[in-house]
């Protein structure tokens, strides 16, 4: 998908990196809101979930979906998000996400966004964003209506 976003930048995207816990889930369990939104997603963009899988139920719960799942297993999961984006091609990447350890991936990825959410936002990852949701299905609305990300974010 291309995205033209007058005096900011012209944005062509095809992956989508999702942080787990805390972004699509909460205590491990998909948050019900964004299931119809995904398979819509996958229409648009590879659909790729990050995770640590804390709990032991990321497969489980998006084995219906058409996501890509990579679960992380280095001791450091703000440098392995980061370099899975560089694989993937930072400049076609928008990543969402929360956590601390989510700061690098949404600075590397063309678009980051960061999700405010049940368990917050940290700091780190709120100022390397280039925009903030209260909630993950207002982030996921933007990439299915890009007039509103354009809205947003032009200069």
């Amino acid at each position: 998908m291309t995205i033209e976003i007058p005096h900011y930048k012209t944005m062509r995207l095809s992956h989508l990196i999702l942080d787990y816990n805390g972004t699509i889930a909460t205590d491990g369990k998909l948050i019900p809101d964004i299931q119809p939104l995904l398979p819509q997603l996958a229409e648009h963009y590879q659909v790729h979930v990050i995770t640590a899988d804390t709990f032991g139920s990321v497969q489980a719960q998006l084995r219906e979906y058409p996501v890509t799942v990579k679960i992380l297993d280095s001791d450091n999961h703000t440098e392995e998000k980061a370099a899975y984006i560089d694989t993937l091609g930072a400049t076609q990447c928008v990543a969402i996400g929360n956590g601390n350890n989510d700061a690098k991936m949404l600075r590397h990825a063309a678009l980051g966004i960061a999700i405010i959410g049940e368990e917050g936002c940290s700091t780190a990852t709120l100022m390397q964003s280039d925009l903030s949701c209260r909630h993950i299905t207002d982030a996921l609305s933007l990439l299915l209506h890009p007039k509103r990300l354009i809205a947003t974010l032009r200069q």
